[in-house]
Formats: C-alpha cells, sequence, structure tokens
C-alpha cells in the first residue's frame, strides 16, 4: 500500500481536500500509475456540484492525467513499471462489440462498474481516515497514485512533456477529433465554433488542420477571441452584439449557414442554434459539450428533413489506446498544438486555485 497525496471531494459543492490517502496495489489486470501532471475540466467541475446523477461521494476526480506506471497486476501485458502513460476514461478492450466497430469508439467492457466509482471487480482501491473513496471515470488523477483498469491506459512516448501532453487525456483530443473524426471536416468549408473554452480551441484547431477557410468563434466573453484567432479562427462574434437569435446572424453571414457548426458549451439552447446555424441540404452540426442531467434538446423536424445532421460526438471519437499515443506523437512532431493550451501551472495544493481560474475563463 502507498500512502501518498490526493485531492478529496468529501461532499458534493465543497472545495478539495488535500488528504493523505492509502492506494492499494494493482490487482489482476489493474496498472498503479504515480501521476505527474493532471489538469482540470469542467467535466470534474461537474460533478463536484452535485449536478452529475453518476456522482457518488468521497471521491478523487480528475480524468486528464499523465504519469509513469509503478506496478502492475497480474496477466498486465500491455505495460510494464516505468513505462510512461496517460489513464483513459474511455477504455479500449479490443473485444466487446463498440471496439470491434470502426463507427464508434465507446468501450462498454466495465462502464457500469466505472460508473459506480470502482474498480471492474466492484471495489475501490483507495481509503482515507478509515473510509473507502470511489474513483471517478476510470481514471482519478487527482492523486499522486491512483489505479486503473489495463484497458484504460495508453502506453506513449517517453520523451514527452508529461506536464503538456495530459491534456490529451480529455480536453484536446475530444476538440480535434470533433472536427477530424466525427464532422469530418472538408477542405474550403466554412465552421462555426460554439465556446471558446480548452475544447472550442481544439476544434477551431482541428477545422485549420482539416483546411477549412473560414471558422467563426462564438463566445459572450471577448477576452477569448485574441486565442481564438492564434489557434485558426478567421473571426469572431458575440450573440449579445445583435439583437437577431445568433443563428440568424450566422445565416446571414455566409450566404445560407456554415457547413459544420460545433457545440462546446453543453448548453441545450446553444445546441439548437449552432443546428439552425447550419447550411440547409448539407449543414452537419456536432454536439461536443455535456448538458447537464435530465435537459433536453429541441428544434422544428423540418430543419433536419431539409438536410441537416445533428451528430454527438464522445472523446473525438478517438479509439483510445490506439489513437492517444498517435496525438502525443503528432504533437512531439509539431503538427498539433498542445503548449498553448496551458495557461497556469500550478502546485498541486492550489487546485482549488485551478478550479477557480476555470470557472472565471482565465
Amino acid at each position: 500500500v502507498i500512502k501518498c497525496k490526493a485531492a478529496v471531494a468529501w461532499e458534493a459543492g465543497k472545495p478539495l481536500s488535500i488528504e493523505e490517502v492509502e492506494v492499494a496495489p494493482p490487482k489482476a489486470h489493474e496498472v498503479r500509475i504515480k501521476i505527474v501532471a493532471t489538469a482540470v475540466c469542467h467535466t470534474d467541475a461537474y460533478t463536484l456540484s452535485g449536478a452529475d446523477p453518476e456522482g457518488c461521494f468521497p471521491v478523487i476526480l480528475g480524468h486528464e492525467g499523465a504519469g509513469i506506471v509503478e506496478s502492475v497486476g497480474e496477466g498486465v501485458t500491455k505495460v510494464k513499471k516505468g513505462d510512461t502513460v496517460i489513464p483513459l476514461y474511455i477504455p479500449q478492450c479490443g473485444e466487446c462489440k463498440f471496439c470491434k466497430n470502426p463507427k464508434t469508439n465507446l468501450c462498454q467492457k466495465i462502464r457500469i462498474t466505472q460508473g459506480k466509482g470502482v474498480m471492474p471487480d466492484g471495489t475501490s482501491r483507495f481509503t482515507c481516515k478509515g473510509k473507502q473513496i470511489y474513483h471517478f471515470m476510470g481514471t482519478s488523477t487527482f492523486s499522486e497514485y491512483t489505479v486503473v483498469a489495463d484497458i484504460s491506459v495508453a502506453k506513449i512516448d517517453a520523451a514527452a512533456p508529461l506536464d503538456k501532453v495530459c491534456l490529451l487525456g480529455c480536453g484536446i483530443s475530444t476538440g480535434y477529433g470533433a472536427a477530424v473524426n466525427t464532422a469530418k471536416v472538408e477542405p474550403g468549408s466554412t465552421c462555426a465554433v460554439f465556446g471558446l473554452g480548452g475544447v472550442g480551441l481544439a476544434v477551431i484547431m482541428g477545422c485549420k488542420i482539416a483546411g477549412a477557410s473560414r471558422i467563426i468563434g462564438i463566445d459572450i466573453n471577448k477576452d477569448k477571441y485574441a486565442k481564438a484567432k492564434e489557434f485558426g479562427a478567421t473571426e469572431c462574434i458575440s450573440p449579445q452584439d445583435s439583437k437577431k437569435p445568433i443563428q440568424e446572424v450566422l445565416v446571414e453571414m455566409t450566404d445560407g449557414g456554415v457547413d459544420y457548426s460545433f457545440e462546446c458549451i453543453g448548453n441545450v439552447g446553444v445546441m439548437r442554434a449552432a443546428l439552425e446555424a447550419c447550411h440547409k441540404g448539407w449543414g452537419v452540426s456536432v454536439i461536443v459539450g455535456v448538458a447537464a442531467a435530465g435537459q433536453e434538446i429541441s428544434t422544428r423536424p423540418f430543419q433536419l428533413v431539409t438536410g441537416r445532421t445533428w451528430k454527438g460526438t464522445a472523446f473525438g471519437g478517438w479509439k483510445s489506446v490506439d489513437s492517444v499515443p498517435k496525438l502525443v506523437t503528432e504533437y512531439m512532431s509539431r503538427k498539433i498544438k498542445v503548449d498553448e493550451f496551458v495557461t497556469h501551472t500550478l502546485p498541486f495544493d492550489k487546485i482549488n486555485e485551478a478550479f477557480e481560474l476555470m470557472h472565471s475563463g482565465k
């Protein structure tokens, strides 16, 4: 058993608490990882807020991490002690019908136990002050050591800087993949990206790499426009600058609508606007943002009858074990940006400050 520091969420709506936790050794087909770097994501904040119906407490959150394998359980063959890895919140077992189907990346092998905050055998590897602590998204990267299933880990280039590539565990991969895998943006196309946070910037990057000629960034926070343009946005607009609904503004700006739109916020009203901003006959709108539990989307069916397509994406459609090492390689060869997404680097015990920076849009 390893004793180490972790940021424990004891209950919903309260700040994270830095505690000493015990991390049990990995069982069969499990891997214990020394986490070197982790990022914060709105998904962690969503669960912490208490709005997540799957949220269980007390829990160690975090799902954008990178580290070094400390030890492996019986039967683990894909990684060994000392390997550099990224934990994966969407695993890839290679055996379920989802993994065998090229159309999806949504491996279902450990979905049920992962959703309940436990390892595949139904138990936790974390304890603190004599209490069992739940796992989160199968990763729990807000701990100096964590244990994951062996199908939830990608071995990456040992030369990669872990304080940067940890972002490939969720946000950057999600946005980039939404553009290149889910929408399949084509050269010369016109795109609209709603929400210019990390995921939105990654979508812009993907659209640019795919050869889009016009990329319109949409956000009410104008402080984000300069960064969006660095990543490839050709122009940025705020929905608050016009009396007309944003979809009407976009349709007028683009002679009938955009070819591709992306919702990167998790707001069902914006999801509707993103669809309705698409061009009749061929426009495709991709939902990337995760809306709160119980919310529903709506539009007039005629929007779809007249040739628009509504799609969704999780982790950018990447089959995780296969794709994450390739994304790291793309970063190392400067095909995709990663460093530019990092705004602040803080010590682990300032993790609550990191969440405040994220909530303030900084």
